[in-house]
């Protein structure tokens, strides 16, 4: 989790009163978060000759971006107390009534097709809101925004810059500007090489570097604003004279650039002349059909179940406590008039973390407090606490091989494609495995078809270890299966081998017979079988096969005929051919069984 540091005598401030370290620490626990050091408990460094002011370090959920600043922190925090209530965020017209404008020219889709923006206006910086203002950035830079590979935030004082502007994406060499803190203009070649070296920056460089095409930002005039996710322009950075802020970002992520821009002018809206007001940006970008009005600060509306809420916390709650308890949590709701059962709740802007009404419920039982929740049993659970069908059938089978004196193995399930059909003498023909799109090496290319492979290469890999060698594993291979959503399917399946001087052909045969009599199967003879195909009972028979993996003439299918559905052949044994055999560098001869056991489900 994202730890921040605030600076503690601000907090108090801001919150009305002072806390001792316990008393803070017990609210931040009450609140969800967690005090992780009170650094006025502890020696603080020198800096400039003046000892560091003390800082509270705050631990934040991962998903909580709006608290990853202390406008965020204080703010809930003020909230959670009742101190105030959740901001009324609004868009306000610009003074002169007409919008600024982003133009996204159509070559950004190569590299960063996302782009939006707002204006904060009459904003008031101080050097701690300026400080947090930037900190902001690099946190949501290096969480949300995946180190700036997703998001890239940029920030202009507007009042050395003239819109509309335009976001293009042009050849490294036709971009030239003077980078953030330099004196020097260089293009987007020069500074790649510039920044090589610098410990901030240079992770970020490889993002573009080999792209034949460089996002930047030009206003009207051409001044270079910033080229996405590098750095901006020295033209247009912020001081702390600034008084009109123009946000920009750049992204892959249309979900994630929309988040980072709430929260940013969210929390710092405080700081305008009227506050909570930010003016919108209109991003005209008909290419991809992204035109809109940016950001959009209206409250999601969704529903929460009272009974849900009820039953997950222990508690019996009516709406209207319920809807004074999400209060705290800067939520506002309402009994909805559809049903009696319902809330009908609206999101702030700044929680991008409420997706279910599971969220809703957790923010419920935050305010109405962990340590006052009853100590219950639930009434109801999200798990029936007993293994899935497959998987008790699976250790069933491992069970009975096991006492059977066989060992289990457990290969990957990733080989190459050879290893899948040409060494076992079998022909790919396109629709049956799972290929990797991108294999790293040429022995993860498919998901595996078959137990086989896993099997014999083991073998191969312990031929040092004495004869005869009986392993088996029960695990899943992978189809291609059009017809489902996913396009593939697992299947279960047992396999076993035997290695040794002879073909122990009859005691894979043996095995065999022993796991079908487990799974309740008779052995009859095939015509048997054919004869009373319309029977209730389960019953197996083996025919001769051929089949090119195994020795002609020494190969069986096996038959089932199940509850009295039409027979099927759900596996096949017999002794390895001698090519197969040469493939996997193996000396002695080897018998495998291999079988599908979800029939049996």
């Amino acid at each position: 989790m994202p730890t921040i540091a605030v600076d503690k005598a601000g907090l108090f401030k801001a919150l009305g009163q002072d806390y001792t370290t316990e008393e803070f620490d017990e609210l931040c626990f009450d609140f969800g978060i967690e005090l992780d050091e009170d650094t006025s408990l502890s020696q603080r460094p020198i800096v400039n000759g003046k000892q560091e002011a003390p800082q509270l370090k705050i631990e934040i959920p991962a998903n909580r971006y709006d608290m990853l600043c202390f406008e965020g922190i204080s703010l809930m925090l003020e909230i959670f107390l009742g101190k105030r209530t959740s901001p009324d965020y609004r868009l306000v017209a610009p003074p002169k009534g007409e919008l600024q404008v982003i133009n996204v020219d159509k070559e950004t889709a190569r590299i960063r097709p996302y782009c939006t923006g707002a204006v904060l206006r009459n904003v008031k910086f101080t050097k701690e809101s300026y400080d947090s203002f930037i900190a902001l950035q690099d946190k949501l830079h290096q969480n949300l925004a995946r180190q700036r590979s997703l998001v890239a935030i940029g920030t202009h004082d507007l009042d050395t810059i003239q819109g509309p502007f335009s976001y293009e994406a042009l050849p490294p060499e036709e971009v030239q500007f003077v980078p953030l803190n330099q004196t020097r203009s260089m293009t987007g070649v020069e500074l790649m090489k510039f920044y090589e070296s610098d410990r901030n920056l240079s992770k970020y460089l490889p993002i573009i570097r080999d792209s034949p095409v460089y996002p930047v930002i030009y206003d009207s005039k051409r001044t270079v604003c910033s080229m996405p996710p590098i750095i901006n322009s020295n033209h247009s950075k912020i001081t702390l004279e600034t008084r009109n802020v123009f946000i920009e970002m750049t992204a892959t992520d249309r979900t994630k650039i929309d988040i980072c821009n709430n929260i940013v002018v969210s929390m710092f809206s405080k700081y305008c002349e009227e506050p909570f007001t930010v003016e919108p940006v209109k991003i005209i970008s008909p290419h991809n059909h992204q035109s809109r009005q940016t950001p959009d600060l209206t409250p999601r509306e969704t529903q929460a179940e009272i009974p849900y809420i009820n039953e997950c916390c222990g508690l019996s709650l009516s709406p209207s406590d319920i809807c004074a308890l999400l209060k705290r949590m800067s939520y506002s709701a309402s009994p909805s008039r559809s049903s009696a059962d319902l809330i009908d709740v609206h999101v702030p802007p700044t929680r991008a973390d409420v997706l279910h009404q599971a969220d809703i419920m957790e923010d419920v039982a935050i305010a109405y407090g962990f340590n006052k929740l009853p100590r219950f049993f639930p009434s109801k659970s999200g798990t029936v606490a007993q293994p899935l069908m497959i998987n008790k059938l699976s250790d069933i089978v491992r069970l009975e091989a096991a006492m059977a004196g066989w060992s289990e193995v457990m290969p990957l399930i990733l080989c190459s494609h050879d290893e899948n059909f040409a060494w076992l003498n079998r022909q790919d023909d396109g629709t049956t495995a799972v290929r990797l799109a991108n294999p790293k090496t040429a022995e993860y290319q498919v998901v595996r078809t078959t137990l086989l492979p896993g099997l014999l290469k083991t073998i191969r890999e312990n031929k040092h270890h004495g004869v005869p060698m009986k392993i088996f594993e029960v695990s899943d291979v992978a189809f291609k299966d059009l017809s489902l959503e996913r396009k593939s399917r697992n299947e279960r399946h047992f396999a076993a081998a035997w290695y040794g001087k002879s073909s122990g052909f009859e005691v894979v045969h043996g095995l065999m017979d022993r796991v079908m009599l487990m799974l309740k199967s008779a052995f009859v003879t095939g015509e048997e079988g054919l004869k009373s195909k319309g029977a209730g009972e389960a019953a197996y028979w083996i025919d001769e096969v051929d089949d090119p993996t195994f020795f002609p003439g020494h190969a069986a299918a096996i038959h089932l005929r199940l509850d009295g559905r039409e027979e099927q052949v759900i596996g096949v044994f017999g002794i390895l051919h001698p090519t197969v055999l040469e493939k996997f560098e193996l000396k002695y001869p080897v018998s495998t069984l291999e079988m599908n056991i979800e029939v049996f489900l």
